[in-house]
């Protein structure tokens, strides 16, 4: 290992990559895959015989000019309790020509930033062009960091916030509005954070669903990243039947691990051809939406294209900025 190798922390990290930053790395990484250019091994996710926990492997090259990315770490739900991210990782980059490592960076941070990022383009890609209200359900990191990525994409008015703590609620509630300038609700339950909204963000760790379909609006729009794992729905049945589109961040990642695709898959609810690729839309080869009153459901399970475009963006904002380890 080199003198020059950068090690950034979390805090670096974050001050790196901003949010317009992220948001335009998620955008190449998803165009990246839409056009088949970049490099995507399947991901490793075992959940642990120990506890609940899931320790996690990515690897992705998004292009001839970043080299390869690689991220390991692990999923604990029980952090929430003690106010600590649920999802702790490590990223590997390597040097595109040589192979060599040029950075070490925290991946918690990444991974925040980059899903929340990935989240509000596929909202811009899939929602209609007047949403202007939010639904979240989870109060945690990954929650606010949807709403404020969210915020950059549409004319945010006022969103509503759901989980089961009404303490934590409440206080991500105060933080947003304060932040974005809007009016920011908590409310008693999930269903009135959803009920009638465009814009549907479900930020959990839950293994069962916390968005029942009947309550979704015609045209509204539906983001998951908690259902990661075949055992974890954020969403019902419901959801996926009522989906004009399912869109997924790569359907053969989807089939495997996102919880309420791989049910409808099994049930036959969809078949392997109904999975729109995110990229596909991006790139226009598949449509997700086709009228304003479809509801389109978006599974993200996360996938290392995301990780490898994020953490290019910070290599370069570091090297722009004259950052050294």
């Amino acid at each position: 290992m080199t003198d020059d190798v950068l090690h950034l922390s979390r805090d670096q990290v974050a001050a790196l990559l901003d949010t317009d930053t992220a948001i335009r790395s998620q955008r190449a990484a998803f165009t990246a895959l839409g056009d088949g250019t970049a490099e995507l091994p399947g991901k490793i996710m075992h959940p642990s015989g120990f506890d609940d926990s899931v320790v996690f492997a990515y690897l992705a090259r998004l292009s001839a000019d970043t080299g390869a990315v690689a991220k390991i770490g692990s999923v604990n739900p029980g952090n929430a309790a003690a106010g600590l991210p649920t999802i702790h990782a490590v990223i590997n980059a390597l040097d595109p020509v040589t192979g060599q490592l040029v950075a070490v960076m925290d991946g918690t941070a990444v991974t925040t930033l980059r899903t929340a990022a990935a989240s509000a383009v596929a909202f811009d890609a899939l929602a209609t062009p007047d949403s202007a209200e939010l639904g979240l359900i989870g109060s945690g990191t990954q929650a606010l960091a949807h709403a404020r990525s969210v915020a950059r994409v549409r004319d945010l008015r006022a969103v509503r916030i759901w989980s089961p703590s009404p303490d934590r609620r409440a206080r991500a509630a105060r933080l947003l509005a304060a932040e974005l300038g809007i009016p920011v609700k908590a409310v008693d339950s999930a269903e009135e954070a959803v009920a009638g909204l465009p814009m549907v963000a479900a930020c959990t760790l839950s293994s069962t669903p916390v968005v029942r379909g009947e309550w979704l609006a015609p045209g509204c729009t539906v983001v998951s990243v908690g259902s990661f794992e075949p055992s974890r729905s954020e969403v019902d049945t419901e959801v996926v039947r009522r989906s004009a589109a399912v869109v997924v961040d790569d359907p053969e990642t989807a089939a495997e691990h996102a919880g309420p695709v791989v049910d409808a898959l099994r049930d036959g609810t969809l078949g392997r051809q109904d999975l729109i690729p995110l990229g596909e839309v991006l790139t226009g080869r598949r449509e997700g939406r086709t009228t304003e009153r479809d509801i389109v459901y978006y599974n993200s399970v996360g996938i290392g294209v995301q990780d490898a475009a994020a953490a290019w963006a910070v290599i370069d904002a570091a090297r722009d900025q004259g950052v050294r380890s």
